[in-house]
């Protein structure tokens, strides 16, 4: 931390500005995180993410087309190029650059969702998210209709500067306009959203995520004032995103051990780590599903999600892997003293 980050935090608390003393304290929190003081990184996080203040709610009543969710879930550890966007994206609206759409696109998993939502936690404003089955209606027009509808909408909310809205895989209406395999009705669809983005209210922050980027209609892609890729994760970003979702489940699950050490080192002699949602599932069951009287049986059902389960029985290939003595006996069960000599007696073939 600097001391431009003290001096810019007082100037924000100063001036009641809490989007900028939001957005300095989450910067703050990413150098902890960065100069290996994880914990502290997270605590400020917590603080942020639990902070309790009052927000004005919107007219529930005038949206048809919207439902509110919840913004509390933990995000997942993002790549520095990604987080770096994230924070450029909190700033520009904080500081009220003119920019107010933004598209997350990437394969499933890869934090688009959770980190609109943890956008939305840091400007401490309500996501409120599309619902599609509201939208698309097997009616002639009545679609396009109905989206011209859910603009009406969200341009005439009461509290827009409260407010953000999410077309969460927006590819379930908008697609290219000039795909022979595509539905007219679906050009159609992609027209209206066009012309609603490029009427939407200035105060309106707006998010649209989607997987299938490259289908998409040039003409909709223009509309957004940025585009983040979320394909950007490398060994290194996921293992990291690992290590905090056993962090974060371990919170719910008091009948396991932490290990980040040993879960690293299973993930490192995987080449091809799936991404974070996938991660997220696998950590999940493992430890959902592991025996409560042994508070590390998770990890060996994480050894055998990502390696040859008969590696479990070969103690000179999982010293090869660089798991220390200790390490050994807690993923095969066997003591550490039994680990030592059967090593040796390998040795002294």
């Amino acid at each position: 931390m600097k001391k431009r980050n003290v001096l810019n935090l007082i100037k924000y608390h100063v001036e009641n500005n809490d989007s900028g003393f939001r957005t300095e304290a989450y910067e703050i929190a990413r150098d902890f995180d960065e100069s290996g003081d994880v914990q502290l990184s997270q605590y400020i996080l917590s603080l942020l993410s639990n902070a309790n203040t009052f927000i004005p709610q919107i007219n529930r009543e005038n949206m048809s087309f919207c439902k509110k969710i919840d913004t509390s879930s933990a995000s997942f550890v993002l790549p520095e190029s990604i987080n770096e966007d994230i924070i450029g994206i909190i700033n520009a609206i904080g500081h009220k650059a003119g920019v107010n759409k933004f598209m997350f696109q990437g394969s499933p998993g890869t934090g688009k969702t959770e980190s609109v939502k943890h956008i939305a936690r840091i400007l401490e404003r309500d996501l409120y998210i599309v619902n599609f089955d509201f939208i698309v209606d097997s009616k002639l027009g009545q679609t396009s209709k109905n989206i011209a509808e859910l603009f009406d909408e969200i341009n005439n909310l009461s509290q827009p500067e409260k407010v953000v809205i999410l077309f969460d895989e927006i590819d379930a209406i908008a697609l290219d306009r000039i795909n022979n395999n595509d539905l007219r009705e679906m050009g159609r669809a992609t027209s209206s959203i066009i012309r609603g983005l490029d009427e939407l209210n200035d105060n309106v922050i707006l998010f649209a995520t989607t997987n299938l980027f490259q289908s998409f209609d040039k003409a909709l892609t223009r509309r957004f004032d940025l585009i983040v890729n979320f394909n950007r994760y490398e060994q290194k970003d996921l293992i990291e995103a690992a290590c905090s979702i056993l962090s974060n489940l371990a919170k719910k699950f008091n009948h396991i051990e932490v290990n980040v050490n040993i879960l690293k080192k299973i993930l490192k002699a995987n080449e091809n780590l799936p991404y974070p949602g996938e991660l997220l599932n696998i950590i999940k069951t493992s430890i959902a599903f592991s025996n409560p009287d042994n508070p590390y049986d998770y990890l060996k059902r994480i050894f055998k999600e990502f390696n040859d389960k008969n590696k479990l029985n070969d103690l000179n290939a999982l010293r090869e892997m660089g798991f220390t003595l200790r390490e050994i006996g807690i993923l095969t069960g066997i003591s550490k003293s039994q680990v030592a000599r059967e090593l040796k007696e390998v040795e002294d073939e």
